[in-house]
């Protein structure tokens, strides 16, 4: 071995040998770039009760919104694009994990345990579960969460899991989180006119949050959550001399709506601007969303064509406005109407697109779609499923045609939708009537009953927690 040693081929080779060992000691766990290309930064917008005209390049006509069109003239949209429940703690969670938020005892909004152990459900997001941020800090990433988090934290909730638990290098989040920032939290309540950022610059901050992060990690590929409260009421604009008219009193009304909205986009477009200027905008994916449909609704213009608001499993309350932009890979100003995507695919899909490999136990619900997200449509090969709600006891569903059963599954075009004891059936076909106004299941009885047996199936293989006093 000496003499071999002394041969300089052999001694190369155990250099490098022992060079390979000892970086394996440091590499990342689930890490793997097969591109030649740096891992792509990743921003996942995540807005707070969007409805899906809300926008301009949606159909929207509140107030124009240059720079969220902007996004979807340099990326795709997707008019298709599922959220994994009409409310936003099981969205939210659902997003997080991408796994179906029932298999975590999430089925409507987090509160006080009171009305958490009411509606059945737990009072945070067990720290166990997948995390999108974890995968990708593993792999190298720098993570961050900006926004609203409301998976556990607030009210009496005090033991809930720190961001870092979830894989969040850093964090700024608001009042329903384990660790609210105290510049948005003057009070024990969600927000107050006493907070050091008003509530008019809470997109702002999160903006300025979001793009100081990305300056201090030039060179390291960043995962984002940027995730605001805007635009879900009350909704409080500036008082802004510019603004013509009377200063809206009605903080759930249209022209508070539309002053929200105007700036809500302002704040997109600083982004934008903040990304080009860091000269990282052309190796940054941006996805930008809603976590469930609006509330109030307009008489639905809102969510135009779309029958349902937040709260209602309809089209309304999960089909939402959906954009992913990422410069000279996604082609630029197109559109999909075609695929149906879920938020739960957004962990694989992701990972595909920068180059991460999961663990191979990931029991992870979606399916990868980057190829879809790429620019090639593709009929969905995995039925999706939702759930909103075990009881009347926590929540009262909204009134009237928007009131949903709490059960749903989308199978092809196919939609059904039922009440968890096989009450209320409903059969749509989604492609021919997207408005869900003609019920054919006396049409089409063995698809309705196929259907049927499919969500019962699943609905009965998630985890039940026990209602009070039982």
């Amino acid at each position: 071995m000496t003499n071999k040693l002394k041969n300089p081929l052999y001694a190369f080779l155990a250099a490098m040998i022992t060079t390979m060992v000892l970086l394996a000691d440091t590499m990342p766990a689930y890490c793997f770039y097969a591109s030649k290309e740096p891992p792509p930064n990743i921003i996942f917008i995540l807005t707070d009760d969007m409805g899906f005209s809300d926008i301009g390049c949606f159909g929207g006509q509140f107030v124009p919104t240059p720079n969220i069109d902007r996004l979807a003239k340099n990326g795709r949209k997707f008019t298709q694009y599922y959220s994994a429940a009409p409310i936003c703690s099981p969205s939210r969670a659902g997003l997080l994990t991408g796994m179906y938020p029932g298999r975590w005892n999430f089925s409507t909004y987090l509160d006080n345990k009171k009305h958490n152990r009411n509606a059945q459900q737990a009072d945070f997001l067990d720290p166990a579960a997948p995390s999108i941020a974890r995968f990708f800090k593993k792999a190298g990433y720098a993570t961050g969460h900006f926004g609203k988090w409301h998976m556990g934290g607030g009210r009496d909730v005090k033991n809930a899991p720190g961001f870092e638990q979830y894989g969040f290098d850093e964090h700024a989040s608001t009042y329903e989180s384990p660790q609210p920032d105290p510049f948005l939290t003057a009070t024990d309540w969600i927000w107050s006119d006493k907070d050091s950022i008003k509530r008019w610059d809470r997109t702002k901050y999160f903006v300025d949050k979001t793009l100081d992060f990305l300056g201090r990690h030039k060179g390291q590929p960043c995962f984002i959550n940027l995730w605001p409260d805007d635009v879900h009421t009350p909704w409080v604009p500036r008082k802004d001399p510019e603004n013509t008219g009377t200063y809206p009193a009605n903080r759930d009304g249209q022209a508070a709506f539309t002053l929200v909205l105007k700036e809500y986009d302002a704040q997109i477009g600083r982004l934008l601007d903040g990304l080009k200027k860091l000269g990282i905008e052309e190796n940054t994916i941006i996805i930008f969303t809603s976590d469930n449909g609006p509330l109030p609704t307009f008489n639905g213009s809102r969510a135009t064509g779309l029958r349902g608001s937040k709260l209602s499993l309809y089209e309304g309350g999960v089909c939402m406005p959906f954009i992913i932009s990422w410069p000279g890979h996604i082609p630029a100003g197109s559109i999909d109407s075609s695929s149906a995507v879920s938020a739960l695919d957004m962990i694989p899909s992701l990972a595909r697109l920068g180059s991460i490999s999961l663990p191979k136990d990931y029991p992870g619900d979606g399916i990868d779609r980057s190829k879809v997200l790429l620019g090639k449509p593709a009929k969905r090969n995995k039925v999706i499923y939702w759930e909103y709600g075990r009881n009347n006891i926590a929540f009262a569903y909204p009134k009237g045609n928007n009131k949903s059963p709490n059960l749903a599954v989308r199978s092809g075009d196919w939609k059904l939708l039922m009440n968890s004891d096989s009450t209320d059936i409903q059969l749509y076909n989604i492609k021919k009537d997207p408005s869900e106004t003609n019920d054919i299941k006396d049409r089409e009885p063995a698809i309705a009953r196929n259907l049927k047996d499919q969500l019962l199936q699943w609905w009965g293989s998630l985890p039940k927690l026990a209602p009070p006093g039982s």
